[in-house]
């Protein structure tokens, strides 16, 4: 039996309403900003004086077809917005898209991506310090995403193991690899957390977001230790869901400067970002024998064909190949 579908209030403003379902069903804050940005968009296409109840298969085909056609945007900004309006027609309006959508798709370009030589890395982590160097070397030592550390928590860091437990894309657990080298970081970086906190619980505050489900089912648990982001930010602000007010994580745009400043002030001649760091622990990591499979489960990859660009960046040396005609002694 399927379940009801949630009905929001008739009486509201469509964006509105798209919001309210979107919290309804616990879409992530940032999918919630990008869904309602692609959906306005798609009501200004048209003028924005209809309503999208009274748009339809034709009408979304040549939305998306002008976006590839004539903005150039890529496949996979194409599909984000095909996605938001699916969400708006499927769980919104109650208006099923039957049939598939017939639009002019933008061309996916195969991607190799940019990594670092060993040699580079080193000049790399002689610019950047500080908080930054520690959370760079988280992704290139143990191949997270930019997200997967801005949101890592205290109670994700396995030290005895050397595990780091990650919730991904898509809400999914995986484990990865903690480095040796910056566990004494690490525990320092926890102790100043440990003295923070306790200054926020003294000032009446203390609590960080939890999933609804969690935040139910234990009521005391924002308030604790273990669910504390290791970055925390300096200062409170309003958690745009419910107005309190709590400790977030800190902003990626910091990491994300620094990291292209450190590339820039070590001369390397890349496009340098975050996410070439967790490419570059990628290739490094088959470089050094690991199979593939396993460097799949470490990144968090669904499918091993997004894996397996790696092998087009990775060093090979072919000369310790043996040929099949040596093996059977031709």
């Amino acid at each position: 039996m399927e379940a009801p579908v949630f009905c929001p209030n008739p009486d509201a403003k469509l964006m509105d309403q798209v919001r309210e379902v979107l919290r309804y069903y616990h879409y992530a804050y940032r999918t919630e900003k990008t869904y309602c940005q692609w959906i306005l968009r798609y009501v200004h296409f048209f003028g924005g004086q209809i309503h999208p109840k009274n748009l339809y298969v034709k009408d979304i085909e040549r939305f998306l077809s002008d976006l590839s056609l004539n903005q150039s945007v890529s496949a996979s900004t194409q599909n984000q917005a095909f996605n938001a309006l699916l969400f708006l027609y499927n769980r919104v309006l109650n208006l099923p898209l039957d049939g598939k959508i017939q639009a002019v798709r933008a061309k996916k370009k195969p991607k190799i991506p940019t990594v670092l030589s060993k040699q580079e890395v080193r000049k790399f982590f002689i610019y950047i310090d500080g908080t930054h160097a520690l959370m760079a070397k988280l992704l290139y030592g143990s191949g997270l995403r930019l997200m997967e550390c801005m949101r890592l928590r205290v109670k994700d860091i396995d030290f005895d193991r050397k595990r780091l437990h990650i919730l991904g894309k898509g809400s999914k657990w995986r484990s990865t690899i903690l480095s040796n080298s910056i566990i004494p970081e690490l525990k320092i970086q926890i102790e100043k957390v440990r003295e923070s906190h306790q200054q926020e619980l003294d000032a009446g505050f203390g609590d960080v977001y939890m999933p609804e489900a969690l935040a139910r089912k234990y009521k005391n648990a924002s308030k604790e230790l273990q669910w504390q982001y290791v970055f925390p930010a300096k200062k409170r602000s309003i958690d745009p869901h419910t107005g309190c007010e709590r400790l977030h994580h800190v902003m990626e745009s910091g990491l994300q400067k620094a990291v292209k400043s450190a590339a820039r002030k070590a001369k390397i001649d890349k496009q340098v970002s975050c996410h070439t760091l967790r490419h570059s622990f990628a290739t490094s990591i088959l470089e050094s024998g690991i199979n593939i499979r396993v460097l799949q489960e470490l990144l968090g990859h669904s499918d091993v064909k997004t894996t397996e660009i790696y092998t087009h960046v990775m060093d090979k040396d072919i000369s310790k190949i043996s040929s099949p005609l040596e093996d059977i002694g031709l």
